[in-house]
């Protein structure tokens, strides 16, 4: 499985993909990614877990634009 995932961070919001969604949390807690390292506190706001890793990429890639972003706001995003 691949996973597209939303974190919330002390600035706004984070989206990403990844094949091991546990340890990529992990690391982004931990500081060992640059683009969330000096955002934390994060929450994992949601995932949406797809098979096909190309899916999941065009899925992250869709949620990073303008309407991908109010799709979040509206349906997915506490």
């Amino acid at each position: 499985m691949h996973y597209v995932y939303s974190l919330k961070c002390k600035d706004g919001y984070y989206v990403g993909c990844t094949s091991d969604l546990k340890e990529r949390f992990d690391r982004h807690k931990k500081g060992n990614v640059p683009a969330t390292m000096n955002r934390r506190p994060l929450k994992l706001d949601f995932y949406v877990a797809v098979h096909d890793k190309y899916v999941a990429f065009k899925l992250e890639t869709y949620f990073k634009s303008g309407s991908g972003r109010s799709f979040i706001k509206t349906h997915l995003s506490e």
